[in-house]
């Protein structure tokens, strides 16, 4: 099926390294911990865990709150996570035709409004890391700390791994004209479509980021190296850290660290 083949060779942003990452917990099916909440026309699906200050966890393209299985136990421990599927993502069900990350960022900044959270640290993977920073521009006053790792604030080999990035042009010009059949099927394509013309975010944004920023990426990340270090360095107080040994999933390929780090960051 070409839907399976998009999912192999898609690199924008995390599809590839979703391959094999079976969740090891309940996380995205946990009735205890779970509730919809109304945000912008949709439902979206949100799960906590633990007490503490806020922190919301924003997973990557194709994936679903289940991506943070290997922090939440960590910063459950000292924060009130708040892990959600984004908009067309997981449980939150979405039927509209397109799909932007402004869009997107504004939903997570309705949803704290909604959850009566003032505002929170943020923790994005991948298109999550996209969309935190987007949070950070557009609501700058619910974001107290962001984390991005494996973000690119353009499309195009410029920002990905060329390879990868020329079979996702291929796939797209290969089914551009396709009608798809069922919506689940018309939904990977608008979640596809999503990565394939955006994000276009200007470093003149990037420089009105107020809070602190700490930007990741892996040694071996799909995000090119000097696309990452571009973003970090366009954004005021933030910090750069190139994960040594790790590819786009650094959160899961070296969690402990990651864990570690982050939470360090946030506590400065």
């Amino acid at each position: 099926m070409r839907i399976k083949r998009l999912m192999l060779f898609v690199v924008v942003p995390q599809l590839l390294t979703l391959l094999g990452c079976k969740p090891k917990t309940m996380y995205g099916n946990n009735p205890e911990a779970g509730h919809y909440y109304n945000v912008n026309g949709i439902k979206m699906y949100v799960e906590e865990y633990g007490s503490g200050k806020p922190l919301l966890m924003i997973h990557g393209n194709g994936g679903d709150m289940s991506s943070f299985t290997d922090n939440v136990p960590y910063f459950a421990k000292k924060y009130r996570v708040i892990l959600v599927d984004g908009r067309a993502h997981g449980k939150t069900i979405d039927p509209r035709d397109s799909l932007t990350f402004e869009q997107m960022a504004d939903d997570f900044a309705a949803l704290l409004d909604t959850m009566h959270v003032p505002k929170a640290y943020v923790l994005g993977w991948s298109d999550g890391g996209i969309n935190a920073l987007l949070m950070a521009m557009r609501h700058p006053d619910k974001v107290i700390k962001l984390a991005s790792t494996g973000a690119n604030i353009w499309p195009g080999t410029t920002a990905i791994d060329p390879k990868g990035w020329e079979e996702s042009v291929k796939y797209y010009n290969a089914n551009k004209n396709r009608v798809w059949q069922t919506p689940v099927l018309k939904n990977k394509w608008k979640v596809f479509m999503l990565d394939q013309f955006q994000p276009n975010i200007k470093l003149t944004e990037l420089q009105q980021i107020k809070c602190p920023a700490f930007i990741i990426a892996g040694e071996h990340d799909v995000i090119v190296d000097s696309h990452t270090r571009l973003i970090q360095k366009n954004i005021p107080n933030s910090e750069l850290w190139i994960v040594k040994g790790s590819g786009h999933a650094t959160l899961m390929e070296k969690a402990d660290e990651f864990n570690k780090r982050v939470d360090e960051f946030f506590e400065k």
